[in-house]
């Protein structure tokens, strides 16, 4: 076991209270929580894993306008998301980038992009053909929520020819493709760090590894996972910003409620040179023959293929399953059929649920991606708000929209506002090819290293440079991890597991790059800064290898070289 007392468990079990307590570490509880500490209030936030571990880590990488949201219909979700993105690519551009998307439309194959534009019809049925004209008219909607001073491109159609020439590797059966700009997400674990560390900076508390248990009139039972210690904190307000598990947290602190509907989504990474090539760089979006919206689209040198869209239980870990990686592979024979893809090209699956709201008989697809905020108050106890539903492209909106409730709670006025708000390493974020190269040579070094600093951290870059080079600091894994870095992660991110590190600190296990040889390495490295003994790091590499092998389809080879090296 760890020889170190958690200072910051020991601190909040001795202040015992906070104005606000938030519960759940995701992107939208972590939003909230910078915005109430941006306000001046005293927001305690407690996550029972990580940040950003749970439906927050299974995004499929994209901060988009939504498109899709227009079957249902969904207007002012769209106007929101639109806004929201075009704003992420203004205040976080370290992580948020311009990402073409293409549609290949097919007159012969039926439900090929039906979804975005059944609003038209009112419709929930059987997916129907749409033509070009029809997809262009949406096309033409969605340019009108985009508008923003140019931020992206407007859409652009094309013929059979202009297609094959564009993407030559497309099913030639394609009769047009529709071009149009959205954004990605490249490392989104990172963003929510991002996020959370804003809030700490403008006063906010946070605690991991700390699980919500109980509620009563002396406040909100917490127990620290790692020691087993349970403390109370009272609090003016609770906010329950659990995700999908908004129900099991309720009934956790003594109330039944059925707010939550969530779906799995899985999605597959390839190591897949041709297929990537075939793609052009761009993402290609589409809905499948069975009515789905899927995506293939070039990240981190990988392919990501995504995602489902079926029933899930909560309490129960979500895993892409092996009739997944078949529908997948189906689809992507449906766009590229004359290349071929097995399962020695993946190099890592994950699966997520999203916080969706309870929705009985309607198909997962058509379930709003909206949010919304219920109240509870019960006597002699502190309100209790739950976040139900939301998205990671509407992340800061929600935030504002939680936080001012907390707010009106409070009694308290609004003193400013996050909208255009650089995210913590966006701040000063250089634009263009040549300021790049003067930011890395003047803050980091234009080495492998420096690079590395700057794609992981943004200008927050410049701050690990200079305590990096406080003491000797010696190599761990060759360009992407070093003893000092480590400690950064683990003294200032907030890590305390070896798959803190792996999973979302780095993304080493997203690319492939994470072996048996790189998890002992890190957990050795580890144990020396966390005070842990022999047992607790033999746990720790288990662990984490078990979840790599189990949930996220690792093949695992001890003698396999290190990354970078």
């Amino acid at each position: 076991m760890s020889t170190i007392e958690r200072a910051d468990v020991r601190e909040a079990r001795e202040v015992g209270r906070a104005a606000v307590l938030i519960i759940g570490g995701g992107i939208n509880g972590i939003s909230a929580f910078r915005d109430l500490a941006m306000q001046g209030v005293d927001v305690l936030l407690v996550e029972r894993e990580d940040f950003a571990s749970g439906a927050s880590s299974a995004s499929s990488h994209m901060i988009h306008g939504g498109i899709r949201y227009l079957e249902n219909g969904e207007f002012r979700l769209v106007k929101e998301s639109v806004q929201e993105r075009n704003d992420l690519l203004r205040t976080a551009p370290h992580y948020v980038k311009p990402l073409e998307t293409t549609i290949p439309i097919y007159s012969t194959f039926s439900g090929i992009l039906t979804a975005p534009f059944r609003f038209v019809f009112h419709g929930s049925g059987k997916p129907r053909e749409r033509g070009a004209l029809l997809i262009k008219t949406g096309l033409t909607i969605y340019d009108t929520f985009s508008r923003d001073g140019g931020t992206v491109p407007r859409h652009r159609f094309r013929g059979r020819r202009k297609s094959l020439e564009d993407l030559p590797r497309l099913n030639p059966r394609v009769k047009y493709t529709a071009t149009y700009y959205d954004a990605s997400a490249h490392d989104p674990e990172r963003l929510a760090l991002d996020v959370l560390r804003d809030g700490e900076k403008a006063g906010g508390r946070v605690l991991n590894y700390v699980d919500a248990i109980g509620l009563d009139p002396a406040g909100v039972l917490l127990r620290d996972r790692e020691s087993g210690e349970e403390f109370r904190i009272a609090a003016d307000v609770v906010v329950n910003a659990s995700g999908p598990w908004t129900d099991l947290t309720n009934a956790s602190l003594g109330t039944r409620t059925a707010f939550m509907g969530g779906t799995k989504g899985s999605h597959i990474v390839l190591d897949h040179p041709e297929l990537m090539a075939a793609t052009g760089g761009r993402e290609i979006f589409f809905e499948h023959s069975d009515g789905r919206i899927v995506l293939i689209y070039p990240l981190k040198g990988k392919v990501l293929v995504g995602t489902t869209d079926l029933e899930a239980d909560p309490r129960e870990p979500a895993v892409c399953t092996e009739e997944e990686i078949d529908y997948f592979f189906d689809l992507i024979g449906h766009v590229f059929p004359s290349i071929p893809v097995d399962r020695s090209q993946i190099v890592y699956r994950f699966s997520g649920i999203r916080p969706l709201p309870h929705h009985d008989d309607t198909a997962p697809g058509f379930v709003s991606r909206d949010y919304r905020i219920e109240r509870r108050k019960d006597a002699g106890l502190p309100p209790v708000l739950s976040l139900v539903g939301g998205k990671w492209t509407t992340f800061r909106a929600l935030g504002e929209s939680l936080s001012d409730r907390v707010l009106a709670e409070l009694g308290r006025p609004r003193m400013t506002r996050t909208k255009g708000v650089r995210i913590g390493g966006g701040q000063g974020y250089p634009r263009t090819p040549r300021r790049t190269v003067e930011w890395l040579r003047q803050n980091v070094g234009d080495s492998a290293r420096g690079r590395v600093l700057f794609v992981r951290y943004g200008t927050r870059a410049a701050h690990v440079a200079e305590f990096l080079a406080e003491e000797e600091d010696r190599p761990l894994l060759g360009d992407q991890l070093s003893t000092r870095e480590l400690l950064w992660m683990i003294e200032r991110e907030h890590a305390r597991r070896v798959s803190d590190i792996l999973f979302r600190r780095t993304n080493l296990v997203f690319t492939g790059d994470a072996d048996a040889a790189t998890v002992r390495t890190v957990a050795d490295a580890m144990a020396v800064l966390m005070g842990w003994d022999s047992v607790k790091t033999d746990a720790e590499v288990e662990d984490t290898l078990r979840s790599l092998r189990e949930r996220h389809g690792v093949e695992l080879s001890e003698d396999a070289p290190l990354p970078g090296r």
